[in-house]
């Protein structure tokens, strides 16, 4: 039997889930490595009550790759919307931070959990311990915490950690190194993305790696984190924060984005990011142009199975 392609994905936010759903469809072995940089929400208030690392993006990675009934999933999305202390709490996250109790380990607890969930493939934290992220914007300033860093609405210099010292799990470091290929995104550029790549022993795994290397590029630009950004320009802040040798592929949607999706998007500042091909290989970064997204209720999501074979199509039919 043909060993099956192990694939790493990085990343946290929105765009993780989805794309995890899609490729767990695939006969392939996932280890998705998760940000715990967030502060906001629920999971910055189990993160400054409980000194654990935030639970939120670890959860919606183990509910994509759970499977389990309906029923299940939506108790563990299940939100909070009343009771003193408990509203704005999911489920979810309040469970995995009991998990980290009872096991005394954040690692540990997401391992448990995903059996419970019967999760396919293997959920990291990208460091065992909350991490704080810090953005040096155009003008200097510094500003503190994940959420915080899109609302100033300052062009980013860069993003840096705290504590600057953050071991990775052992697991994650030896995925990597194992890896076919690596995905890194979608999802936010500074805020999801880099705090992964941020973290040394993981920086350093992938460098070394010689599995393919896929940056998935967003469709539109974000307000307060990549204004006016190209696809080069994502590339590109890769590489000032890591190196060269972190990414190698492109992978960007080629469609025209509806007029009506286009409007609604200009109100928050995003546009469609431009995919300047001659300046990506230039850069020597390999572009795969294909349509990888879907329009549905008013939101432009990435989808999952058509990126998925989009990924199979550039390697003649394997990941």
């Amino acid at each position: 039997m043909k060993k099956r392609d192990q694939v790493v994905v990085i990343g946290g936010g929105t765009g993780l889930s989805v794309l995890l759903r899609g490729l767990k469809t695939f006969p392939i072995d996932i280890t998705a490595i998760v940000t715990v940089a967030d502060d906001g929400g629920s999971s910055g208030r189990l993160r400054k009550e409980l000194d654990i690392p935030p639970p939120g993006d670890v959860r919606n990675v183990l509910i994509a790759l759970a499977e389990v009934e309906p029923l299940v999933e939506e108790l563990f999305q299940h939100r909070f919307r009343n009771g003193n202390g408990l509203s704005g709490h999911s489920l979810g996250n309040l469970l995995l931070a009991g998990m980290t109790s009872v096991t005394g380990d954040f690692a540990r607890g997401i391992s448990e959990l995903s059996k419970v969930l019967n999760v396919r493939g293997n959920v990291y934290p990208a460091a065992n311990r909350s991490i704080v992220l810090h953005a040096e914007m155009m003008d200097g300033t510094i500003v503190t915490g994940e959420s915080l860093i899109p609302l100033a609405k300052k062009q980013i210099k860069r993003v840096f950690l705290t504590p600057s010292k953050v071991e990775p799990l052992v697991e994650s470091v030896q995925a990597i190194d194992e890896a076919d290929i690596i995905l890194l995104g979608p999802g936010s550029l500074y805020t999801s993305v880099l705090p992964n790549v941020l973290v040394p022993g993981i920086q350093e795994a992938i460098k070394r790696s010689n599995a393919r290397k896929v940056y998935i590029c967003n469709v539109m630009t974000q307000s307060g984190e990549t204004d006016g950004f190209t696809a080069a320009d994502h590339v590109q802040a890769i590489i000032d924060h890591g190196g060269s040798d972190l990414v190698k592929e492109i992978l960007a949607h080629r469609a025209p984005i509806s007029g009506s999706l286009r409007k609604r998007y200009a109100k928050e500042g995003a546009i469609p990011v431009e995919v300047d091909q001659d300046r990506l290989e230039a850069m020597g970064i390999k572009v795969i142009h294909d349509e990888i997204v879907l329009e549905a209720n008013g939101v432009l999501r990435h989808d999952a199975v058509k990126v998925s074979k989009a990924l199979l199509r550039s390697t003649n039919g394997h990941l």
